[in-house]
C-alpha cells in the first residue's frame, strides 16, 4: 500500500480583522470627541459669503463677544470664562508683545449690537492689534 503524501503549500496571509476592530474603535472615539474640540463660548455667528483669509502659521488670538455682551478669549486658563474689557486689553498686549504677527479675530454673536463689536475692535486696536478680522459662517445651502 502506497501512501501518497501531498505537500501543502503554506499560504502567507495576514489577519486584518483585529486592525479593522481597532480602526472602528478609533473612529468612534474621534466622532465623539470632535464636537468637544470646538473652543470658546457658544455664539450664533452671522452667515455671509466671503473669501477666506490666508492660513497663518501661528494660531490667531480670538476674542468672543456673546449675545449678552460678555467677552472671552482663547488664551488663559479658562477660555469660556467671561472677562472684563481691561483684562481683554491686557491679555491682548501680552500676546502681541510675545508674538507681534499674531492675527486678531473677533467672534461676535449676530444678536449683539454693532456698537459693541466696534467698541471691542477699538479696544483691541488700542492694545496693539494692527488689524482685526471678523469670524463668520458660510450660509447654509
Amino acid at each position: 500500500m502506497q501512501t501518497s503524501r501531498r505537500q501543502r503549500r503554506q499560504i502567507a496571509e495576514m489577519n486584518v480583522v483585529p486592525y479593522i476592530d481597532v480602526m472602528l474603535v478609533l473612529l468612534v472615539i474621534f466622532m465623539v470627541t470632535a464636537p468637544l474640540l470646538t473652543q470658546g463660548v457658544e455664539v450664533e455667528l452671522p452667515q455671509v459669503t466671503t473669501q477666506p483669509i490666508e492660513t497663518q502659521s501661528t494660531d490667531p488670538l480670538v476674542v468672543t463677544i456673546d449675545a449678552q455682551g460678555r467677552f472671552s478669549m482663547n488664551v488663559g486658563n479658562n477660555p469660556k470664562e467671561g472677562i472684563d474689557p481691561n483684562e481683554v486689553q491686557k491679555r491682548t498686549r501680552v500676546v502681541l508683545k510675545n508674538k507681534p504677527n499674531t492675527p486678531v479675530l473677533v467672534r461676535g454673536d449676530k444678536r449683539i449690537h454693532y456698537g459693541a463689536v466696534v467698541e471691542l475692535m477699538t479696544l483691541l486696536q488700542s492694545a496693539g492689534a494692527e488689524s482685526v478680522g471678523l469670524v463668520t459662517e458660510l450660509p447654509e445651502s
